[in-house]
């Protein structure tokens, strides 16, 4: 196990209405070992040469407590897994992330998680005493076909596992996301994927679903990415070659068609395009409140 001991542990978040109301995120590992292939962490703008080798914070739990008790603004949304999974396979025995959020709920911060990992569930008693002012949770989950699961995020529950997470959580109060991102093109861009991860999102209870309907590849990341893709797919990194050559964004070919089928069976269901975010609760309701206690 590698360590560091960081300077800080809250960053701001420019953009909080874009990534569900977030406006500090922390990151108590750094590097991530579900080791999808896709994940866009592993290129060089972030800096973490060795992915895979999750390096701890020994210290991110100080900094936390000190860092919180320093914001007198108790309706800012403190989020994590936006560099890599907050419940990498480490935390099963550091349980750092489950500290983390006791630390959160006893400051009484709205919380959001992003993961993919079942070892939320650890820590469901926590979840529901934070989602008694605010816990949002979103899953990623880019194809119902569980095979291609474990080619795709290797280290991951099968996405059979993650509707199981979601309906948990559900259950408790906390407001569960689909995070479907990236939709891989040549291999998750088809009509009956789609349609089996909304089915049984809704069947989960699932109310929120964003959507990204391509890939985004740069530098080591992509390079990482094609590899992989030969090992698993062959000729198909060949194949995004000739369709993307170096571009950023790689989009699927029928994103539109995806597009419009994905809004329509959410319609359906009643199930938001939109990603649920915190809202304090205005001064009527807070006397209101008050009134009835």
């Amino acid at each position: 196990m590698q360590s560091v001991t960081a300077k800080g542990i809250l960053t701001p978040n420019k953009y909080p209405a874009g990534w569900f109301g977030v406006n500090y995120t922390i990151n108590l590992y750094r590097g991530c070992d579900i080791q999808c292939i896709y994940c866009d962490s592993r290129s060089e703008r972030y800096g973490i040469e060795d992915f895979h080798n999750v390096t701890v914070k020994t210290n991110a739990l100080e900094l936390l407590r000190r860092e919180l008790a320093s914001k007198r603004n108790k309706s800012l949304t403190i989020g994590t897994g936006s560099m890599s999974d907050p419940y990498t396979l480490m935390d099963r025995k550091l349980q750092m992330t489950r500290h983390a959020l006791e630390i959160l709920a006893e400051f009484r911060f709205p919380v959001h998680i992003t993961t993919k990992s079942d070892l939320i569930l650890r820590d469901l008693d926590i979840l529901q005493q934070l989602s008694r002012k605010y816990a949002s949770v979103a899953v990623t989950i880019t194809t119902a076909d569980d095979d291609l699961a474990r080619k795709l995020e290797p280290h991951a529950p099968t996405s059979t596992d993650r509707f199981k997470i979601l309906a948990e959580l559900g259950k408790i109060g906390v407001v569960t996301s689909i995070t479907m991102m990236p939709i891989l093109p040549f291999l998750e861009d088809n009509p009956e994927n789609i349609d089996q991860i909304v089915n049984q999102a809704a069947a989960a209870g699932v109310k929120h679903i964003v959507a990204a309907f391509g890939v985004t590849l740069r530098d080591r990341q992509r390079d990482y990415f094609f590899n992989k893709l030969d090992g698993e797919f062959p000729g198909l990194s060949d194949r995004y070659r000739r369709t993307f050559g170096n571009a950023y964004e790689c989009r699927s070919e029928r994103e539109m068609e995806l597009k419009h089928q994905f809004n329509e069976l959410c319609s359906r269901y009643g199930i938001s395009t939109n990603m649920p975010y915190y809202q304090a609760p205005t001064q009527s309701a807070v006397q209101m409140s008050l009134f009835d206690d």
